[in-house]
Formats: C-alpha cells, sequence, structure tokens
C-alpha cells in the first residue's frame, strides 16, 4: 500500500492517513483481510512519530474498518462486499456529508458543480462500479 501524505497541509497528519486508508478500502485496493504496515514502518517509511499513526489506526478501529490486534497487528475488517453498514452508520454519515456539502456551498459552489464532484468521486471507488445515474433514484 503506497500512502501519499502532505505535511504542509492544514489537515492533520493522522487524519491524511485515515482518510487514504478509507479510500483505499473503497477503491478496493484494500479487501478485508488485508495487512496494514505496523505503526511503527508506516511511521518510519513516512518520516512521523509513531503516535501520529496509531491515532490513525486507533480512529479507524473505532470506526469498524481495521483490527488491531498484538499478534497480527493491523489488518482491514470490512470492505465493500462485507455486507450493509453497521446500525446508525448511515445517519452520522449523512450529518457528515450534509456540513462537507454545506462547506462547498459557502464558498460558492454551486449545486450542480457540487453533484458532478460527488459523482466524479463515486466512480473511483469500488472499482467505478457504483452506480451514479441522475435520474434521482438511490444506487
Amino acid at each position: 500500500m503506497i500512502l501519499r501524505i502532505d505535511l504542509s497541509s492544514q489537515v492533520p497528519i493522522y487524519q491524511q492517513i485515515r482518510d487514504r486508508v478509507v479510500e483505499a478500502v473503497a477503491a478496493g485496493e484494500l479487501a478485508q483481510g488485508s495487512p496494514l504496515p505496523s505503526t511503527r514502518q508506516l511511521a518510519a517509511d513516512l518520516g512521523i512519530n509513531f503516535h501520529t499513526v496509531n491515532k490513525a489506526y486507533d480512529l479507524l478501529r473505532q470506526e469498524g474498518l481495521l483490527i488491531l490486534n498484538r499478534k497480527t497487528g493491523a489488518v482491514v475488517q470490512r470492505d465493500a462486499r462485507t455486507g450493509p453498514p453497521p446500525a446508525g452508520f448511515a445517519d452520522e454519515w449523512a450529518a457528515r456529508l450534509r456540513t462537507l456539502l454545506a462547506e462547498a456551498v459557502a464558498q460558492g459552489l454551486d449545486g450542480p458543480e457540487a453533484l458532478a464532484a460527488c459523482r466524479a468521486a463515486l466512480t473511483t471507488f469500488a472499482g467505478g462500479v457504483v452506480d451514479v445515474t441522475d435520474q434521482g433514484e438511490q444506487a
């Protein structure tokens, strides 16, 4: 797994790591059972403190995407093929999505541009098999 972070970004490094792992799972690059580098190894590879990686991995564990174990290390627990999300996930996700879209609108992005950006992003996940039709129906 190649992980790219931007040390000059305003987004905290642990959040960038978390986000890149989530994107890799969504894109099918990491499947259920895939091992991730140890916190110390990833920290050394990225030239950052291992506590930063640990914080990212712990977030992913709390979200149910990783299992952390002393023997096996960090392993992907679920992916798009492992069934429906846990109870309550959709409501929490929708609230975060609403805030993200509000940021776009507040910065001057109009609805069609925001929708186009959403469609473009969705086509990059799960090998591009996500249905992003424009008929107002749920995919």
